[in-house]
């Protein structure tokens, strides 16, 4: 008896001991998100960010190079040579020439040279825009980040329109299963048609068929959604219960085109374009440098670097400081040419700023619209449910006391399936034109905040 108690002990142990494993590694493997937890994770894991974040970096290097050339520019050559034939040179001392050797079969030397630039248009012209060009890479990382929390907005209330979708078959798989088992019940008992319960039958079949590609439609949302996240497909994921409600205050008020960030990308690229402009303006500008080098040089008979004077090996030192003015004067046409093409490029993207604000402001116009003509839907739609509701109850009704069909059963039962759909569809139509607005506002940020 103790054995068996003891056993038991153990099997129960056993038991609840796979219990946990099971129900600790379902909790492991499926994850709980919320919109803004999908927003994070797609802001931390996808290449656009990460590539964005990576051009920030190498604007701030080109910072750091453009800043190098104000600065002073020190190098170091040293150098040894052997000459085996000494050219000779005919020289000429009272009336005598005289043939002489100029050099000597080793040489050795060790020069340090400075370099600084002490007025080039083109260097400061150069700083200026790096500095410009981070700024250009920040908001078009802000861009690529709108871009994402739009992408993953849109495929989150996908997901969740799809499994609104599904609760909806649910429902309805169950509600015409209860009319089957009662139809079953007065068939056998010879109180009805066997082609009643034949029809019912078909009923279920059709909604189950349907329930199943809603599921698979649910699978494949979940996985574009997943992408747009940047985490592994294989990741089970599930969203948190919420509703959506409509937001007619959203509509309200003005909006300012300008500061939206494509309009910004678009006129710091302008501003680096200005820059570009003036350094190439900049190549008929004189350029002042100043050049200054100390050097160490040896030379002798004999390998210099391990003989001096005594073995004939002399070694002096020398320096020189030295001003460069470099004037131009005449180039042919290039400079002016360039110039000119630098202005097109201006007057050219000035086109495509213009043909973006009137783009921005025809997207904020119809976004209006869609959201206006969207919660009129939802009303509607929320409308027709509330009504199909109430004929599906009444057929109920009707039809236990023999006052109504099987077909019009059926046919309130799919009325009511296809208003909730409609409703939930017209939820997605909405959530899609609350993205719109939000983004033709420049507010899709504010979607990462609860």
């Amino acid at each position: 008896m103790n054995r068996k108690r003891i056993t038991a002990k153990k099997l129960g142990i056993s038991v609840a001991a796979v219990f946990m494993i099971f129900g600790s590694t379902s909790a492991f493997a499926q994850q709980q998100v919320s919109l803004q937890e999908a927003i994070k994770q797609a802001l931390q894991n996808k290449a656009e960010a990460k590539k964005a974040t990576l051009e920030i970096k190498r604007a701030e290097l080109k910072i750091t190079e453009a800043r190098a050339g104000a600065l002073p520019q020190i190098s170091a050559t040293a150098g040894l040579t052997y000459n085996p034939i000494i050219q000779e040179s005919l020289l000429e001392f009272g009336g005598e020439r005289i043939r002489a050797q100029l050099g000597q079969p080793w040489t050795s030397s060790a020069v340090v040279t400075l370099n600084q630039a002490i007025f080039d248009q083109r260097v400061f012209t150069g700083l200026k825009a790096a500095k410009s060009t981070r700024e250009f890479y920040v908001l078009n990382a802000q861009l690529s980040n709108e871009q994402i929390i739009e992408n993953v907005a849109t495929a989150y209330y996908q997901v969740f329109v799809q499994e609104e979708n599904l609760k909806t078959l649910n429902v309805s798989y169950t509600n015409t299963e209860k009319v089957r088992n009662v139809i079953k019940s007065l068939v056998d008992n010879g109180l009805a048609k066997g082609i009643d319960l034949d029809r019912t039958n078909v009923q279920l079949t059709n909604i189950s068929a349907n329930r199943q590609q809603l599921i698979n439609a649910v699978e494949l949302s979940k996985n574009s959604l997943k992408f747009y996240m940047g985490v592994p497909i294989e990741k089970q994921i599930e969203l948190e219960e919420k509703s959506i409600e409509p937001r007619p205050e959203l509509i309200a008020g003005n909006v300012n085109l300008d500061e939206r960030i494509e309009v910004r990308v678009l006129n710091k690229n302008r501003e680096l374009l200005q820059y570009n402009l003036k350094a190439t303006e900049a190549y008929l500008y004189p350029t002042v440098g100043l050049q200054a080098n100390y050097g160490w040089a040896g030379q002798g008979p004999k390998f210099p670097l391990s003989n001096g004077l005594r073995n004939g090996v002399l070694w002096s030192d020398y320096s020189a400081i030295g001003l460069n003015v470099n004037i131009p004067i005449f180039t042919g046409g290039a400079t002016k040419s360039k110039i000119q093409q630098a202005e097109i490029d201006i007057q050219s993207l000035d086109v495509d700023i213009q043909e973006t604000q009137l783009s921005l402001s025809l997207e904020y116009k119809n976004a209006i619209t869609n959201m206006e003509n969207s919660i009129i839907t939802i009303e509607n739609m929320k409308g027709n449910v509330e009504l199909a509701e109430k004929v599906q109850k009444d057929t109920q009704s009707n039809y236990q006391y023999g006052l109504a069909t099987l077909t019009e059963v059926l046919d309130s039962e799919n009325a009511l399936t296809d208003a909730k759909q409609n409703y939930t569809t017209s939820l997605l139509d909405y959530k899609q034109a609350e993205i719109k607005l939000i983004k033709a506002k420049g507010e899709l940020n504010t979607l990462q905040n609860p």
